[in-house]
C-alpha cells in the first residue's frame, strides 16, 4: 500500500496526469454470503414476519363486510366459469375426478402464487419508510406476503374438503404425496417474489406489467386443462421454466386419482425451483445495497 501512495505523490509532484486514487485495498467492502449465517438473520426476523403479515392481514379483512370469505370468492368464481367454459365447451376429460375439484386443486396453486408474486413484488416499494429506519433483513418483506398468501391457501383448502363432501369423493391415499409438492411449490413463489420485489424498486414499470402476467399465466399455466395437453416431448422443458405445471399436476394425481407424482418431472421442477430461489437470492442481496438510493 506505501508503495501505491508513493507512486501517486510522484505523479503528482511531477505534473503527470491525474489518477484516481480509490480506497486502500484492505478497506474494500466484499459482501459474503454465508447460508448459516442467513438462516440465522431470518429466524431472528421471524417476529417481524409475523408482524408484517399479521399487519396485511388487518389492512386487507378489517374493514371488508364478507372479511376472510374473499380468500375463496375469487378461486371459487373461476372454477364456475372453467367449468362452464373448458368442460362443458372444450369438453376438458378430467377422467375419474370432477371437473370442479379437479380445477379448484390447480386454482388454490395458482392463486398463492399469483398473491404472493402481486403483493411481493410491492412489498419494498409499499415500505420503504421502514426498511429505511430499521435494520433487518430486507427479504422478510417478501417473506411476508408469502405468509399472507399461505393464509388464504389454508383457507382455499378448506373449502377444498367442502368441495369433496359435496362430491362424495374422498382424497385418495398418495395425499401424503403433497408436503413435497408443498416445498418445491413455496421455494419457486418465494424466488420469484424476491426478484419482481427488488424489481419493482429499480424499474417501476414492472408493477403495470403484473397484472398482464397474471391473467396470462392463469392460462399458460395448466389449471383449467391438464399437463398432458402440452406435448409430451416439451412437458420437461416446461417444467423447467415453470414448475408450477409439475406440482399442480402432481397434487391432482395424489389427491384425485391415488397415483404418485411424476418422479422424473418432479426432479426438474424441484431443481429448477431451487435455481429460481438461489438466483433470486442472490441478484436480491447485490441490488438490496442500492435501495435507499433509488427510492
Amino acid at each position: 500500500m506505501g508503495g501505491r501512495n508513493a507512486q501517486v505523490a510522484e505523479v503528482r509532484a511531477g505534473g503527470g496526469a491525474a489518477v484516481a486514487e480509490g480506497p486502500p485495498l484492505g478497506m474494500v467492502f466484499k459482501r459474503r454470503l454465508r447460508p448459516a449465517q442467513v438462516a440465522r438473520e431470518l429466524w431472528g426476523a421471524r417476529e417481524l414476519v409475523r408482524a408484517l403479515a399479521e399487519r396485511d392481514l388487518r389492512a386487507r379483512y378489517k374493514q371488508a363486510v364478507l372479511g376472510f370469505a374473499w380468500a375463496v370468492l375469487t378461486p371459487l368464481a373461476l372454477c364456475a366459469i372453467f367449468t362452464l367454459v373448458f368442460h362443458r365447451a372444450v369438453k376438458i376429460d378430467t377422467g375419474t375426478a370432477p371437473y370442479a375439484l379437479f380445477a379448484y386443486v390447480g386454482l388454490i396453486v395458482w392463486q398463492f402464487f399469483s398473491n404472493t408474486m402481486n403483493q411481493g413484488a410491492l412489498s419494498l416499494a409499499n415500505n420503504l419508510s421502514l426498511l429505511n429506519k430499521v435494520y433487518c433483513p430486507r427479504e422478510v418483506f417478501p417473506l411476508a406476503t408469502m405468509l399472507v398468501a399461505t393464509v388464504d391457501m389454508l383457507i382455499g383448502i378448506g373449502v377444498l374438503g367442502v368441495l369433496f363432501l359435496a362430491f362424495w369423493t374422498v382424497p385418495a391415499a398418495t395425499a401424503a404425496w403433497a408436503l413435497p409438492l408443498l416445498l418445491i411449490q413455496f421455494t419457486f413463489t418465494y424466488g420469484v417474489a424476491l426478484v419482481l420485489s427488488i424489481a419493482v424498486v429499480y424499474l417501476r414499470d414492472v408493477r403495470h406489467l403484473l397484472p398482464i402476467i397474471t391473467q396470462m399465466g392463469v392460462f399458460a399455466t395448466p389449471v383449467a386443462y391438464p399437463l398432458s395437453q402440452i406435448p409430451q416431448r416439451l412437458q420437461e422443458i416446461y417444467v423447467a421454466f415453470n414448475p408450477l405445471g409439475a406440482v399442480i399436476e402432481g397434487y391432482r394425481g395424489a389427491l384425485l386419482y391415488g397415483d404418485v407424482p411424476d418422479t422424473r418431472l418432479t426432479l426438474i421442477a424441484a431443481a429448477s425451483s431451487l435455481v429460481y430461489l438461489v438466483g433470486g437470492y442472490l441478484l436480491f442481496k447485490k441490488l438490496e445495497t442500492g435501495i435507499a438510493d433509488v427510492a
